[in-house]
């Protein structure tokens, strides 16, 4: 579609939190916490003239490589969240975005995201096709404290869980959505961490795609003031989950 006229570079939306969204304790799902961030983003990239339609047109779309979340309170049921976005970065195929997250003007959530054009034919990445001048660029506008980091996956870890790609984590790009690797993750965080609102921060790598049927195990790695996890196929290192204490 075309550039829209109320086209901003940087752009704000909000959001109602509903109960479908929240856990026990009336506060929002971290998966869900991640799908509203790139919702706004995904709708960013739409009244900006590079969404995902827009981009099919050439067999493209954008695909998260890595993202950083740090919390300073989670927001509950009913509450009226803004989200505000804007890119720092944006060249060739890659794009750094950042995302702020308010409740009354009180800023409770800042993410970095490093995104990737990927072709969803050749399944490789490749320069993005459409123009993208438009977008102003704000590499000195931070939403976070510290940016992405590497996560090490070199110490030895425990198996523990193994599973076969199946039809509902699949997504519009054919392969695992990004949220359905912390989902499964969380799934071995310990109930009270996550009641409790104990995470200060998590960040996630993407490193290679899963496609249905694919047979993968997930592997923790637990320190005092942090939860590792990776998924791998094959022995390979497909996923990398680091959550801050």
């Amino acid at each position: 579609m075309p550039i829209s006229p109320n086209f901003t570079s940087i752009f704000t939306k909000k959001w109602e939190i509903n109960f479908t969204q929240c856990m026990p304790n009336s506060y929002l799902k971290y998966t869900d916490l991640c799908n509203i961030l790139q919702l706004t983003a995904a709708e960013h990239s739409e009244i900006g003239g590079i969404s995902f339609s827009d981009m099919q047109e050439f067999n493209q779309a954008w695909v998260l490589s890595r993202m950083r979340v740090e919390i300073l309170e989670m927001p509950k049921w009913k509450d009226i969240i803004t989200v505000k976005t804007w890119i720092n970065n944006l060249e060739n195929s890659r794009s750094v975005r950042a995302l702020e997250m308010y409740v009354n003007d009180k800023k409770i959530i800042g993410c970095e995201t490093f995104w990737v054009v990927f072709n969803t034919k050749i399944r490789r990445p490749e320069a993005l096709a459409l123009p993208y001048e438009h977008f102003e660029l704000y590499p000195e506008q931070i939403a976070t404290q510290e940016t992405f980091s590497k996560i090490n996956l070199n110490n030895k870890t425990e198996i523990l869980f193994e599973r076969t790609v199946v039809l509902s984590d699949i997504d519009i790009v054919n392969h695992v959505n990004n949220v359905k690797y912390l989902e499964w993750c969380l799934d071995f965080v310990e109930d009270e961490l996550i009641l409790n609102q104990k995470i200060e921060s998590f960040e996630m790598n993407f490193l290679k795609e899963l496609s249905i049927k694919d047979k993968v195990i997930i592997h923790k790695n637990f320190t005092d003031d942090a939860l590792i996890f990776s998924i791998t196929k094959e022995d390979n290192n497909c996923f990398a989950l680091q959550i801050n204490l």
